[in-house]
């Protein structure tokens, strides 16, 4: 048994309550079924900013009556003191996910972006230390890596940040260290190498390359591709992520005020990329013919991208399931369902 399995194991026999911020985005959401479908009470807050009500009446769709009786939800902002305190009353484990993502987003913005990502999360871990949880988990990223150009990518060589996000996603590390060597309020922070999988919305001007791809698949529509396509990205299934926020909530503490590499140690290029979801969504019956449209480079972007995950697999169990060619036909089959039942999401 896995120890990840083992933790799932314990976490049902003596269930804890959970804040997951960020509820109704991506992650956030595919957090909350996982734990609710462990028998877990989930405290969740969200602002609907980038998050939705629909990936929550999902995830309610997915859960027993008596499993999504366990789940309350909070509308409110992380930019709001007053509304951190409140998720965090009564809470186990947090997982931080809110944020704004994005890094052309936080080129566009850089305001709002440090307000969410650098203020918000200072107010969270302040909210999460007074009220004295068990655990801190935050979503922290890849972009941290900056312009350093040794790969695979280990946690303690970092270059210079290349856009705002990497900035405000570098602060919320600072901080965190910090806060565990002034108050003994120890974190974890989990480097995010280019998550993907189901409820990852493919709309907006900011959506993230396969479910922006596979929506202008289906729809028979142009693929652009930023460069030559030979720009690489380590690309983690959901279900890895959610595995490695429940084994860092429930880490010893010798394991906390670090940061670990969340990924598969792979690298895939947007060239491979565009053809692992053509065939997958061809797997699924849809043909897609056309050739993708190349165009500049955009601002901001690191050209290779690769995990070395030693690290977290070594000092918490973490050991990935699912990689990228089976994510890919795992992720177009939801895509390829949710266009069928709810237009308002796709196209």
């Amino acid at each position: 048994m896995s120890q990840y399995q083992t933790v799932c194991e314990q976490l049902k026999q003596a269930p804890k309550t959970w804040l997951v911020t960020g509820v109704a985005g991506f992650i956030g959401s595919n957090l909350l079924e996982t734990l609710l479908k462990l028998e877990q009470k989930v405290v969740g807050l969200d602002n609907f900013a980038t998050g939705h009500q629909y990936n929550l009446d999902e995830v309610q769709s997915l859960v027993k009556p008596e499993q999504w009786a366990n789940f309350s939800f909070i509308e409110g902002d992380i930019r709001h003191f007053e509304d951190c305190q409140k998720a965090c009353a009564g809470v186990d484990y947090v997982l931080h996910e809110a944020a704004l993502g994005s890094v052309p987003r936080s080129i566009a913005d850089p305001i709002t972006t440090n307000a969410t990502n650098i203020s918000g999360f200072l107010n969270m871990l302040t909210a999460a230390r007074d009220a004295r949880v068990k655990s801190f988990t935050y979503a922290a990223s890849s972009s941290t890596y900056g312009d350093h150009p040794a790969l695979p990518k280990v946690e303690e060589n970092i270059g210079k940040p290349l856009s705002p996000y990497a900035v405000t996603k570098y602060v919320n590390e600072l901080y965190a260290d910090v806060f565990a060597r002034t108050y003994g309020f120890k974190t974890i922070g989990l480097r995010y190498f280019n998550v993907f999988g189901k409820r990852q919305d493919p709309n907006g001007a900011y959506a993230a390359v396969i479910p922006k791809w596979t929506a202008a698949m289906i729809a028979g529509d142009d693929v652009f591709i930023n460069g030559d396509g030979e720009t690489s990205r380590d690309f983690c299934f959901i279900e890895n992520t959610v595995q490695a926020n429940i084994l860092a909530a429930t880490a010893n503490d010798e394991a906390k005020n670090q940061v670990y590499n969340v990924a598969v140690g792979d690298r895939t290029t947007l060239n491979d990329l565009f053809n692992a979801i053509k065939a997958a969504l061809n797997e699924n019956g849809v043909t897609y013919t056309k050739e993708p449209v190349y165009r500049d480079f955009r601002a901001g972007d690191v050209r290779h991208s690769q995990a070395n995950i030693s690290k977290i697999s070594m000092q918490l169990g973490y050991v990935p399931e699912t990689f990228i060619i089976s994510g890919i036909f795992q992720a177009t089959q939801w895509y390829i369902l949710d266009n069928k039942y709810n237009d308002n999401k796709l196209i």
